[in-house]
């Protein structure tokens, strides 16, 4: 198992802050899987195909809940995929970075890369389901405590959920000392509840026997395929150990999983099956049923708690996705704040978060209940599991180099446990299922559309660029120098960029130091700031240097020139001038794209932030120049 990455945060990491590092990762990274007691086992019995509340039935549900959170939580993410950091990172575009700076460009990269593109669209259509059926989940709670209730729950859950993201621009420091804390405290009563109501009925640990999985296919194989579909419930969120894996680290998030979400997860699971067989009347909400009456309304309280933590879990996921489709090249430059002088990770994006809310607050209203959106939760889910089985296969055959053999079963195991869940999930798209879909087809062809686009600008830029050195031999003694020092952005390390030469066109005059300057996004988190650039002197006073930066780094221009540009004299910012190119695309009918999609990434360059604040540059320094491009 060779050239497998180590974990960056806890290999070395003190005991105590590993200990704390593990609560922190409790609150995070398990809110959501924490949650999915509220509605799985329900859904598995009185969803879109119910299930008669039997001991047969009941015993080979919880065999596929167990055997499901082994296969894909433990063996799948925890043991297998949590080695594949990248740099520390993790998450469906740190994996294709990875891939594709171990393998570098061959034939499958087109296809590798396909697959990271869509598991990020799919995770999109995820994050907004997410919050809306974990919360609505938790506030039908009241109608157990009281069936007059009824009428608050969806009201009540758009409050919520409306004033969840109305704060996200504050940051989550203060809220996110809370996490931890609030949800050990869920872990343990989800543990207590089970282990009282497993007392009632002993007999229903012998389900964990995967004979019961076996026998439940061979009493009906068509529902037990279907029951696949809501028993996947049980597993959504565990993409979120291997995207939040930066945050915490390996090790950190195994000792979480192995000895507090998992066991007090599997025992809450056996209570609710051991109250089922007890009482299969509680099928109308076993997790509630499950606490005596004057428990019910704190246990509506504390799993409404853990619902948001659940739900801002994968708000935040969504911010840091995005920030590295943007540094990557998926995406247009976002506004993206940083809500954290101390914690680089905590930032908010504006537009994802009102974008989620809308259509979050659209879904509660659309779908009514947990039950109405349980049909379409769970295709998103699957689908990212499916894709990163998939790179799983590449990471071990190509990337790590294990043993054919080895490398063969691991990967049969998961594209087979995968491949049943995500064929299961389909079957529920005409209830539901085509909105995740939906949402991850419209994130893909933006994804698409904006790397495609960005690469037709840089070819037709290329076509026309000048030579630097037939350039600086056309300048020579002609041009009139004057004091200071300007940069001009380019998008490739060759040739002039337009804005130097329209600038020359109409000004006829240079700084006596021009920097021509890149900036590349590499296929790893972070750049040390002392490798981040690299600076060559042309002659004649101009400079070409190329900035390096992580998916996950802070992009600010002015700061790292005043560390690397030193020939010629000091850098002095009430001294230079910045040249920005503001490109007018013209959608045409030459090789590219559709015309439509041209179209559409006109309009996405158009609504773009400006680089001006994107690269942090001093407002009253900047100079755009207008030029126009065919593609």
């Amino acid at each position: 198992m060779s050239d497998a990455s180590t974990d960056p945060q806890g290999a070395h990491a003190h005991p105590d802050s590993q200990t704390a590092l593990a609560i922190g990762a409790i609150g995070v990274v398990f809110g959501d899987i924490g949650t999915s007691p509220l509605y799985a086992l329900k859904e598995s019995f009185i969803g879109h195909h119910p299930l008669t509340v039997d001991v047969p039935h009941i015993f080979g549900v919880l065999s596929l809940i167990f055997w499901t959170m082994m296969l894909i939580v433990t063996l799948k993410y925890v043991l297998v995929i949590l080695r594949a950091d990248n740099k520390g990172e993790g998450g469906s575009l740190a994996l294709l970075a990875l891939i594709g700076r171990k393998l570098g460009p061959n034939r499958w990269t087109p296809v590798i890369a396909m697959l990271g593109v869509v598991a990020t669209a799919l995770f999109y259509g995820d994050a907004i389901i997410t919050p809306a059926i974990s919360v609505l989940s938790a506030v039908e709670g009241l109608t157990v405590v009281n069936e007059s209730f009824a009428d608050w729950v969806l009201p009540l859950s758009i409050g919520i959920l409306f004033g969840l993201f109305a704060i996200q621009s504050y940051g989550t420091a203060v809220v996110g000392k809370l996490f931890g804390p609030v949800m050990i405290i869920y872990f343990i009563v989800l543990a207590t509840l089970g282990a009282v109501n497993i007392a009632s009925a002993p007999q229903v640990l012998w389900a964990l026997s995967p004979h019961y999985a076996v026998e439940f296919f061979l009493i009906d194989p068509k529902l037990a395929f279907l029951a696949l579909g809501s028993v996947v419930l049980a597993v959504t969120g565990a993409e979120a150990l291997y995207a939040d894996m930066g945050h915490f680290g390996r090790k950190a998030i195994m000792i979480s999983w192995l000895y507090i979400a998992f066991p007090c997860l599997l025992i809450n699971y056996l209570g609710q099956s051991a109250l089922l067989m007890t009482n299969p009347a509680a099928v109308a909400n076993p997790f509630f049923f499950m606490a005596p009456e004057w428990a019910r309304l704190p246990l509506v309280i504390l799993a409404t708690l853990a619902t948001i933590i659940a739900s801002q879990a994968v708000i935040s996921g969504a911010y840091s996705v995005s920030q590295q489709a943007v540094q990557l090249g998926f995406l247009p430059r976002l506004k993206i704040m940083h809500t954290s002088a101390r914690a680089a990770g905590q930032i908010y994006v504006p537009i994802v978060n009102w974008a989620l809310l809308i259509l979050v607050i659209l879904l509660v209203i659309g779908f009514q209940s947990s039950s109405n959106l349980a049909a379409a939760y769970g295709i998103a889910v699957t689908g990212t599991m499916l894709i990163t089985a998939c790179m799983v296969a590449v990471l071990t055959f190509a990337v790590w180099k294990w043993h054919p053999l080895l490398a063969t079963l691991i990967t049969a195991v998961f594209l087979i446990v995968d491949g049943l869940y995500f064929a299961s999930n389909v079957t529920k798209i005409p209830d539901g299922g085509w909105f995740p879909l939906l949402v991850a087809a419209i994130a893909f062809t933006l994804l698409t559309t904006w790397a495609t686009g960005r690469k037709l600008v840089r070819d037709r830029l290329e076509e026309d660029a000048m030579p630097i050195d037939l350039f600086l031999k056309s300048v020579g003694e002609r041009v009139k120098r004057v004091a200071g020092t300007s940069v001009f952005l380019a998008s490739t390390t060759e040739g002039i960029p337009p804005a130097l030469l329209h600038n020359l066109k109409h000004n006829h005059i240079l700084h006596e130091r021009v920097v021509i300057l890149t900036v590349t996004n590499e296929g790893v988190p972070h750049i040390a700031p002392k490798e981040r650039s690299e600076v060559a002197d042309l002659g004649s006073g101009f400079y070409r240097i190329v900035l390096h930066f992580g998916f996950m780094d802070e992009v600010d221009i002015p700061a790292e020139l005043a560390q690397e540009i030193r020939a010629g004299g000091p850098f002095r910012p009430m001294e230079t001038s910045y040249f920005l190119a503001r490109q007018t695309l013209i959608p045409s009918a030459r090789p590219g794209m559709a015309i439509w999609r041209e179209k559409l990434f006109a309009w996405m360059v158009r609504n773009a932030q400006s680089a001006m604040e994107f690269f942090k540059l001093p407002t009253n320094r900047v100079i755009e120049l207008g030029s126009q491009v065919e593609i």
